[in-house]
C-alpha cells in the first residue's frame, strides 16, 4: 500500500476535515480541525512482515509522538451501540507479547480510489463519527450499517515529510535519470521547495505557500467532461444559454474547458464549446421550488457567479458555488428530467444527485520560462472582464501558455508531486489524472 509505504509519518483525515488526533492523556483518540498542525496529529508508521494467506496488503502499526499506539479495543463505545472504542496504547512487553494484546495495534490498509479504509482486528474499520454529542469528534472502529455512514469510515492520508527539503530533493535527484522527463519541470519544482523545511522540528508539513508550482499543476488539466450520477454527461446547449444533461459524451457540447481563478488554489471557472462559462444564476427553475437555474453566461466581468469550487467525495466530486450550493443533476418526471440547477440536497435521495464523474479530454501544462516572461505576467494582471479572449472556445486562460505534451513518466511524477498541494485542488487534479488513459 503506496500509501505507507513510501512515507515514515502520516496524517489521517476524515470525511469531516478532521485530523485523527492522539489526545494530551495518552489514551483518548479523536478528530480535530483547530489542532491539524500539532504533532498529536501525526502518525509514524511501522510496517509488519505478516500478510494475510492471499497475499493481501501489509499490516502496519501507527504510532503517536507519544510512543503510544492506534489500538482497536473491545471495549463499547456506548452500552447497546455497535461501535467500540479506539484509544491509545502502549506495546505490550516483550514477556507480555501476546498475539491477542498484538493484534489490537495492528491495522489493515484497504485502498478504495484515492483514500483508504483501515480495517482492525475484528474486520471492522476506523470510524471518523459525526452529530451531536457524545459522537461529535470521536473515533470508533465499526462496520457502516446504512449508506449515510459508508463515507464515515473513507481516510485522506497526508505524507509527513521529515527533512522537507533533503526529502523531496533526492526524490527528484531519482526522477531525473528517466530520460523523458523535462527539464524546466524539475527546475521549477526544486525552486519551490527551498528553504520550506523548518529548523525547529524535524517534522514538517509543506505549507500552501511552498506548493510545487502551482502554475504548473494548476493548468494540467485543459478540457474535461462531467458525467453525473444518471450516465448523463453535462452539455452546453445549442441556445447558447441552457446547460442539460445528455447520454451524448461525444459531443463537443460535453467538453468543458478548465481555468483556474488568479488568486486561489482551489476555485475554478468551466467555459463551454460556445466560450461562455458555467453559471450558477439567482433565477429559480420553478416558483417555489429551492433550486436555482445553472445556465451558460458571459458576464462582461467574471464574478463569483461563475466560480465552483471541486469538493472531493469518495471517487467522485461535488461542484460547490461560492455561496454554498452544488451543481445537481435532476432526475424524474419533465420538466425535472435531464434538467441541471445549483441546489443543497434535502433528502438521502437526491446526496447523489451532486456528485460527478471527471473525464479528462486534454491536458497542457505552462512552461516555468513562459510563465516568468513579462507578457504572461501582463496577461495575469487583465481585470477580471471581457478583455479576456473568447473567440477561440478551445483556447485556455488568460495564464496559459503554449501546451506541452507528458509522457507517462511526466504525468506520473506530477501526480506524485501533486500531493503535497492543497487539499481541494489536489483532489480535482488527482481525479481527472485518474481517468486518462495511455
Amino acid at each position: 500500500m503506496e500509501f505507507f509505504t513510501k512515507t515514515k509519518a502520516v496524517k489521517l483525515r476524515s470525511h469531516l476535515d478532521k485530523y485523527l488526533l492522539a489526545d494530551d492523556d495518552r489514551h483518548t483518540v479523536r478528530q480535530t480541525r483547530s489542532s491539524a498542525s500539532s504533532r498529536r496529529a501525526t502518525w509514524f508508521v511501522e510496517l509488519l512482515q505478516d500478510h494475510d494467506g492471499a497475499g493481501g496488503a501489509p499490516l502496519i502499526r501507527l504510532r503517536s509522538s507519544f510512543g503510544t499506539y492506534l489500538s482497536a479495543s473491545d471495549a463499547p463505545f456506548l452500552l447497546g451501540v455497535t461501535g467500540c472504542k479506539v484509544v491509545q496504547a502502549p506495546a505490550p512487553p516483550p514477556d507480555q507479547n501476546t498475539a491477542a494484546a498484538a493484534a489490537c495495534l495492528e491495522w489493515r490498509p484497504v485502498r478504495d480510489g484515492f483514500q483508504v479504509r483501515l480495517q482492525s482486528w475484528c474486520g471492522k474499520y476506523l470510524r471518523g463519527n459525526g452529530g451531536t454529542p457524545p459522537w461529535r469528534n470521536s473515533v470508533t472502529h465499526d462496520d457502516p450499517h446504512t449508506g449515510a455512514t459508508q463515507k464515515w469510515i473513507m481516510w485522506d492520508v497526508e505524507a509527513v515529510i521529515g527533512g522537507e527539503t533533503e526529502s523531496v530533493a533526492e526524490y527528484l535527484s531519482s526522477v531525473s535519470s528517466l530520460s523523458s522527463l523535462s527539464d524546466e519541470m524539475l527546475e521549477a519544482v526544486s525552486e519551490d521547495y527551498k528553504g520550506s523545511s523548518s529548523p525547529r522540528s524535524p517534522i514538517t508539513v509543506m505549507p500552501p505557500a511552498r506548493t510545487p508550482r502551482l502554475t504548473v499543476i494548476r493548468s494540467l488539466a485543459k478540457a474535461v467532461r462531467l458525467r453525473s450520477h444518471h450516465d448523463k454527461y453535462l452539455l452546453a446547449a445549442d441556445d447558447e444559454e441552457s446547460v442539460l444533461q445528455d447520454r451524448n459524451g461525444s459531443s463537443k457540447s460535453a467538453k468543458w474547458w478548465v481555468e483556474p481563478v488568479p488568486g486561489s488554489d482551489s476555485i475554478i471557472r468551466l467555459k463551454s464549446s460556445y466560450g461562455k462559462y458555467l453559471t450558477a444564476s439567482n433565477h429559480p427553475f420553478l416558483l417555489g421550488m429551492t433550486g436555482r437555474k445553472v445556465l451558460q453566461t458571459l458576464p462582461r466581468r467574471l464574478d463569483s457567479s461563475v466560480e465552483w469550487e471541486p469538493v472531493r467525495e469518495g471517487t467522485q466530486i461535488k461542484l460547490r458555488t461560492r455561496y454554498g450550493n452544488f451543481l445537481r443533476a435532476n432526475g424524474g418526471l419533465p420538466p425535472w428530467r435531464n434538467s441541471v440547477t445549483h441546489d443543497i440536497p434535502h433528502r438521502t435521495a437526491t446526496q447523489e444527485w451532486v456528485l460527478w464523474n471527471i473525464d479528462v479530454v486534454e491536458i497542457q501544462v505552462q512552461s516555468p520560462a513562459a510563465a516568468k516572461s513579462p507578457a504572461s505576467h501582463h496577461q495575469q494582471q487583465l481585470p477580471h472582464a471581457d478583455s479576456l479572449n473568447f473567440e477561440e472556445p478551445s483556447s485556455p486562460s488568460s495564464f496559459s501558455a503554449k501546451p506541452t505534451n507528458f509522457s507517462r513518466q511526466e504525468v506520473w511524477v506530477l501526480v506524485r508531486l501533486v500531493r503535497f498541494g492543497s487539499p481541494k485542488f489536489e483532489s480535482f487534479l488527482l481525479f481527472m489524472l485518474g481517468r486518462i488513459r495511455f
